[in-house]
């Protein structure tokens, strides 16, 4: 049966694309696709590692040490909070008000630079929450 949907997903694809139409209805949402579109833009378009701690490690090693600690102090992205920083590639620095912000990805920066106070208090959030778990 897991087959069978899985044709039917694609068949779906297919004619989505050969049709151009955006209306069509979407298979029930799965793990891999729970970050789809919840902030205007598509995660699984993205390139990810595993996600595992190897990854992230290589991927936040891209950026300064300043850079690092304050992207690992935040630990996740602005806009997608459940996003870990490093888990798509190096995290992008914004500066949002005279304050670094980091994000996921180049998807998510419009949206951060967008609501500028929303994105400040999130990462002050983001930063409390990180320094909690670590007592």
């Amino acid at each position: 049966m897991n087959v069978s949907w899985k044709l039917l997903s694609c068949f779906a694809a297919l004619t989505t694309i050969a049709s151009g139409c955006q209306s069509q209805t979407s298979p029930p949402p799965t793990e891999a696709s729970a970050n789809v579109e919840v902030d205007g833009h598509d995660h699984d378009e993205h390139e990810h590692g595993d996600g595992g701690e190897s990854d992230v490690a290589l991927a936040m090693a891209e950026l300064s040490p300043e850079d690092r600690k304050e992207a690992e102090a935040q630990k996740f992205c602005a806009v997608m909070n459940t996003s870990l920083l490093g888990s798509m590639d190096a995290p992008l620095k914004l500066d949002v008000k005279g304050q670094p912000v980091f994000v996921c990805c180049a998807g998510c920066k419009s949206k951060a630079l967008k609501n500028p106070d929303e994105t400040l208090a999130t990462v002050t959030k983001l930063k409390a929450e990180n320094g909690r778990s670590k007592e």
